[in-house]
């Protein structure tokens, strides 16, 4: 990590929500999803908060070679969000606590305060941790079937 990976760290990210990250298309294996309303998903949600966090903290990595990963994440989602409409998310880094962060996050979409809550990342060496997802696969059941 670089110098000035702090608390106090502040980032703003906007995204325009496309028709394809809405509910339906969440699991499209999943009869249920693809009947349910057409509005940013929860699982979409947490991936912007996270996409927002990651950029909040890429200047202050040495990428790609370090980057992070999300460990724990309590968010509210509650207001619907329809496609075509922005979503701005503004993230806080509140901890640094050796390689583990901690971020406040929050989503509106221009009417309403579409979620809030709590995020935590831990900065990893990608190539490192490519190995230990790779021995996990090896040792598993699955490749010995």
């Amino acid at each position: 990590m670089k110098q000035g990976l702090i608390p106090g760290i502040k980032f703003e990210h906007q995204f325009l929500v496309p028709q394809n990250k809405t509910v339906p298309f969440l699991y499209p294996e999943s009869e249920e999803f693809l009947v349910m309303p057409e509005v940013f998903a929860t699982g979409y949600v947490v991936g912007f908060l996270e996409w927002a966090c990651v950029l909040a903290i890429k200047p202050y990595l040495n990428w790609p070679e370090e980057q992070s990963v999300g460990t724990y994440i309590d968010v509210s989602h509650q207001a619907a969000t329809p496609p075509g409409m922005v979503v701005n998310a503004l993230v806080e880094l509140k901890s640094v606590d050796g390689n583990k962060l901690t971020f406040s996050v929050e989503a509106h979409d221009g009417v309403d305060l579409i979620s809030k809550g709590c995020h935590q990342r831990y900065v990893i060496n990608k190539k490192a941790f490519d190995e230990r997802v790779k021995r996990k696969l090896i040792n598993s059941c699955i490749v010995k079937k």
